[in-house]
């Protein structure tokens, strides 16, 4: 299981996941109000989908035996956070001035690693077709 790369894709990819739950995506104010920082627990709908999209690319570290579904829950977990970042983009419009945090890095990695650990399991699944047709 630990020697396919991109199960470290994956445990990466949910470990920045869930630390994007509790750190700042956006630091900014609205007209006259004091500066908040805004995450994925301020909004509701954010922390279900980040939870269910970490939890997705968690469980199917272990699916590591079937690829077709390993590969379709990557494919749902990457959905799902290109999901988190449109939500975080229209949260960020009720803002008048504010820029992007410094911890806004791991919800932008969290794409890239599933996108890597898709593309890991692709080739493992073409590796493994290619060597069933030579028996």
């Amino acid at each position: 299981m630990i020697q396919r790369i991109q199960t470290v894709w994956l445990i990466l990819a949910s470990a920045f996941g869930f630390i994007s739950l509790k750190t700042s995506f956006f630091i900014g104010s609205i007209s006259t109000e004091p500066a908040s920082h805004l995450n994925a627990m301020s909004n509701m709908l954010l922390m279900i989908i980040t939870i269910v999209a970490a939890t997705v690319a968690f469980v199917s570290v272990f699916l590591f035996k079937n690829r077709p579904i390993q590969f379709k829950l990557v494919l749902s977990a990457l959905a799902l956070n290109l999901l988190i970042l449109i939500l975080y983009f229209a949260e960020m419009k009720k803002y008048t001035i504010g820029g992007l945090a410094l911890w806004s890095v791991f919800v932008f990695a969290v794409p890239v690693l599933l996108i890597m650990a898709a593309v890991g399991i692709y080739k493992d699944d073409k590796l493994v077709k290619s060597v069933d047709r030579l028996r």
